[in-house]
């Protein structure tokens, strides 16, 4: 296949696995996406693997052509599953799955109605191919609610639940102790943003979390905050959703807003330049200076870009040659 025919039809995974303590585990999770029949798949790059060890988290950004995410996404599972086992895994991060979450954005000539096509299928491979897999499905993959990840998880008890005996799943048999649940669903692009403050006061954490939030009265559009203990300190964890907007057209990460297009859409999201500006404030406010701000991956028009060269370039250890973490 042409690059040029893969620039045209790209979409990503980020791959949220509950292991990030052992490296080689997630490593060959990711290189199980890259191989079809014991071959290299040419068509697909890994382009950034994000390990947090407090959290336990990983997240494996997976970027190929849409046609052929979905089966190199089913690899990098079924090695997960294999390879993880919620009965003994622990982390600060709340997590039901030992692979837990499974968005598939579009990066470029791919709409979100066809990731979401992508999606279900991939759930329901998933429950065929692994004994004891559960799925909740979100987005464009829920037809025909289409209700967000964030419903989903709120119906789901995802933030404090550990038992599961009472979950129902959308998808296979009641979730068995060792997979747990998994999320599937299509989106436009979700960006990860987390900014520490110098504190271990939890509860000032919150008060930021709350404060940003876009459900807040003075809050940020699309973004979803919560405060978690992270290394001695607090972690102001954001969910930065694009959503269609017809008129922002700056493209500037020091504005507040950056604009992208997919399919023509239009798409916004907020800087993470200015959420992190936003974080500083409130901590200020409070006598409290801020530590720094980790990106998990990439902004949507740096994913697009990375995976049109990482494709085209045929490198599928993409982020062995790049930074995983922005500071």
């Amino acid at each position: 296949m042409s690059s040029s025919r893969l620039g045209s039809r790209l979409a990503v995974c980020l791959l949220n696995i509950s292991e990030a303590r052992r490296k080689y585990i997630v490593e060959n999770i990711a290189k199980a996406a890259l191989e079809k029949n014991g071959q290299k798949h040419p068509e697909v790059s890994v382009l950034n693997i994000f390990s947090d060890q407090d959290y336990n988290r990983s997240v494996i950004t997976i970027a190929a052509s849409v046609d052929k995410l979905g089966s190199c996404v089913l690899a990098a599972c079924l090695e997960a599953f294999r390879a993880i086992d919620m009965e003994v895994q622990e982390g600060v991060h709340p997590c039901l799955g030992a692979v837990d979450l499974i968005p598939i954005y579009p990066l470029s000539g791919v709409g979100v109605d066809e990731c979401g096509a992508v999606a279900r299928s991939l759930a329901k491979d998933l429950v065929l191919h692994v004994p004891g897999c559960s799925v909740f499905l979100f987005g464009e993959a829920d037809l025909p609610k289409k209700r967000s990840l964030v419903q989903r998880r709120k119906q789901l008890g995802w933030f404090t639940r550990r038992d599961f005996s009472a979950l129902e799943p959308d998808l296979g048999a009641a979730p068995a102790r060792r997979c747990g649940l998994t999320g599937v669903g299509a989106s436009p692009y979700v960006m990860n943003c987390n900014v520490t403050i110098d504190s271990q006061d939890l509860s000032v954490g919150r008060e930021i979390a709350h404060a940003i939030r876009g459900s807040s009265a003075h809050g940020l559009k699309g973004v979803q905050a919560m405060a978690f203990p992270h290394e001695g300190k607090i972690e102001i964890a954001c969910n930065v959703e694009s959503f269609e907007n017809q008129e922002t057209t700056d493209t500037s990460e020091g504005s507040q807003y950056v604009t992208y297009s997919v399919l023509g859409d239009r798409f916004s999201y907020v800087s993470p330049h200015y959420i992190e500006a936003q974080v500083k404030k409130l901590a200020s406010n409070q006598g409290i200076g801020t530590i720094g701000r980790a990106l998990v991956g990439f902004t949507p028009p740096e994913c697009k870009n990375c995976a049109e060269y990482a494709l085209k370039e045929n490198i599928g250890e993409f982020w062995k040659i790049r930074e995983g973490v922005f500071m």
